[in-house]
């Protein structure tokens, strides 16, 4: 896994680093923004109520910068990772992996916070 560089601190009460990235992940995501052709997005992760677990991860390219974020930088800063301050204690630790298998492909969330999830992935509590 390829080591984040932490650019701006987590909030109060995060035990952990932030988000951690892998590098097909890293890898992944560099790819995507270079198709979109953009330098100034970033990967936000955020955590909204949602869900048949209460609780939803939600990924997406944003270009805000918000009060509070904590951002990491990956793949040698061109690409940055981006946590509101509310999601922070919910992904502090959390591993976001890419997997490209036969039977599946996509984004996957290890999260060491979540209490239980449900059978689809998408949402925890």
């Amino acid at each position: 896994m390829t080591a984040p560089e932490t650019t701006a601190p987590t909030t109060e009460g995060a035990t952990a680093t932030g988000v951690v990235l892998t590098d097909p992940a890293a890898s992944k995501v560099a790819a995507l923004l270079a198709q979109e052709g953009r330098d100034d997005l970033a990967l936000r992760v955020a955590v909204q109520p949602g869900g048949c677990s209460g609780l939803r991860y939600q990924l997406f390219f944003d270009e805000r910068s918000l009060d509070g974020d904590a951002v990491q930088t990956y793949e040698g800063g061109a690409v940055r990772v981006v946590v509101d301050r509310m999601s922070v204690p919910y992904l502090a630790g959390a591993t976001i992996d890419f997997v490209d298998t036969i039977e599946k492909q996509g984004f996957t969330i290890d999260n060491p916070n979540a209490g239980s999830s449900c059978a689809c992935g998408d949402s925890f509590s």
